[in-house]
């Protein structure tokens, strides 16, 4: 994939997922965790592995479910830690304090969308953006794939999937407002995923 930073994006539409077969906890969007959140996490990762679900399960998914439609997901702190002890337990380990660390001190919460087009370099410099009440929030970084993987319905259209890429600093956008994640190929066009930032997991 190629890395891009700037201003140019990509439109989905979406609803937030639930993971299948845990315990339905509400988060929202935490820049700074407290301790009994940590905790719960880093808990829920380890539960996670002994049910042998995979560390992704965490990941907050929006769009559609099937494949050949746009659809993506996030990852909070809070995932990011529930992914991290997922993958350590299923290997007999167990989070250190640097690793805890590490997941706590990042600045920016990554977002990743699959989207389609009809030739190989369709998502070539996509861009991404949120939407918060007319305030566009615009990424530290994006990137995309510079060529396409045929999709599911290939050769019929659409005959190409891609992925774009952004990350987007906390401290940039409202952790609890609805929010539109729209995403901009180059060729044109838009794809849109409207999310309540309040009803993370």
């Amino acid at each position: 994939m190629e890395w891009r930073s700037g201003t140019v994006a990509v439109v989905l539409g979406a609803s937030v997922s639930a993971m299948a077969g845990m315990p339905a906890v509400i988060w929202a969007i935490e820049f700074k965790p407290n301790q009994e959140q940590i905790r719960t996490a880093l808990d829920r990762g380890a539960e996670a592995a002994k049910q042998h679900s995979p560390p992704d399960s965490f990941y907050t998914r929006f769009g559609a479910t099937d494949e050949l439609h746009p659809s993506g997901f996030l990852i909070t702190k809070l995932n990011g830690l529930s992914v991290m002890a997922t993958h350590m337990a299923l290997r007999g380990l167990q989070p250190s304090e640097a690793d805890i660390a590490q997941v706590l001190d990042g600045t920016t919460m990554l977002i990743s969308a699959t989207i389609f087009g009809n030739v190989p370099n369709f998502a070539v410099d996509s861009y991404m953006v949120l939407d918060q009440a007319g305030k566009t929030i615009k990424p530290v970084t994006v990137r995309f794939d510079g060529h396409a993987n045929r999709s599911a319905a290939w050769p019929e259209s659409p005959r190409f999937k891609a992925k774009v890429v952004a990350s987007f600093a906390f401290a940039d956008f409202d952790p609890v407002a609805p929010t539109t994640i729209t995403i901009f190929p180059a060729n044109g066009g838009e794809v849109t995923f409207p999310l309540d930032f309040s009803q993370i997991q």
